[in-house]
């Protein structure tokens, strides 16, 4: 019957038969990635130095949280006393009114500050005219590179007893509001011109976080009838709910840390119902007071807090399905 097709076992062995003839593979070694990339090495040398040298290499100072420190002795001959300091700390009624304030303090700000970045990039993204929007942006980022003394000078010039804004009440027929003699009014300054030095500088991620939205989503809910808010509401928040969550687990590891030039510069005798945080309190009895021992035993309390939320919050957010920082 005709050329019939046969099948012959050896050559099919033959073509399945796998090659070993090709050259073996050559691993690079450490070395050979070294001098491959030796000019971004060198470039990582600064700051890697940088965090050694001042962010370990200080951390053999925590050792005087645990001794009776003297100035004149040093850490290697000043005595140790264990865990006297933190028993002395923890019955401080100014320590627990220190912890106190700055959880308030920092609440607040997670509270009110730490939306607003959120909105007001929603805003700015949202804007038509990209002359406007870059001279907003521009306008908006410009306290954060102001000092806290500057907008300490700022605020008293505005919200004195004297200052402008009481003169314009006054004027107007009213009278004088204590922004900043009364604890409750102070609290409101505070958080205000927190918010309003920061939230510019904060924009900036959540903007980046915007611009990495697929444009094809937007199209998408736009075949379906979706109005501005919708878009919002339905892209725009979605895409940056990681960023938003990661910034939220900074802000919690932060809850017990507090900068020292806000309050102190902002803050007044008459307020420190409200004014004397963490930072302030290290401050007064450990540096002013030459009690090195206890600033330093209030500081590393003040750290094992802040890590222990800033590991909580990450936790919880991989509970819920979301990214975390690591």
């Amino acid at each position: 019957m005709g050329n019939q097709l046969t099948y012959n076992h050896a050559d099919s062995e033959e073509v399945c038969k796998p090659q070993h003839d090709s050259a073996p593979v050559i691993r690079k070694g450490f070395f050979y990635r070294i001098k491959k990339d030796m000019i971004l090495y060198l470039m990582l040398l600064v700051p890697t130095a940088y965090i050694l040298v001042f962010k370990y290499g200080s951390m053999y100072g925590v050792a005087i949280a645990f001794q009776d420190y003297n100035i004149f002795q040093g850490i290697t001959k000043s005595p140790w006393n264990n865990f006297a300091t933190f028993i002395q700390i923890f019955k401080m009624n100014d320590f627990y009114l220190a912890v106190r304030n700055t959880l308030l303090l920092n609440f607040l700000e997670l509270v009110v500050s730490f939306p607003a970045p959120v909105i007001l990039a929603i805003m700015l993204n949202e804007l038509q005219s990209v002359r406007f929007k870059k001279l907003s942006q521009t306008l908006l980022y410009l306290p954060h590179f102001l000092s806290w003394v500057i907008i300490g000078g700022i605020a008293t010039q505005l919200f004195a007893s004297k200052g402008m804004i009481n003169h314009v009440i006054e004027a107007l027929g009213g009278s004088a509001v204590p922004f900043l003699s009364d604890k409750w009014h102070w609290l409101a300054v505070y958080t205000v011109i927190g918010v309003w030095q920061s939230m510019g500088w904060g924009t900036i991620l959540y903007l980046a976080a915007i611009t990495s939205i697929d444009r094809e989503l937007y199209e998408a809910v736009d075949v379906d009838g979706a109005g501005r808010l919708r878009k919002i509401w339905h892209v725009t928040l979605p895409g940056m709910k990681p960023t938003i969550f990661v910034l939220l687990i900074l802000q919690l590891g932060k809850i017990m840390a507090i900068s020292f030039d806000r309050p102190y510069i902002l803050g007044n005798s008459l307020v420190m119902d409200f004014s004397d945080v963490i930072s302030t309190y290290v401050y007064r009895i450990g540096i002013a007071s030459g009690n090195f021992s206890v600033g330093a035993a209030v500081g590393l309390f003040q750290s094992v807090v802040c890590l222990i939320f800033v590991l909580g919050a990450n936790f919880l957010t991989k509970k819920f399905g979301e990214q975390g920082i690591w």
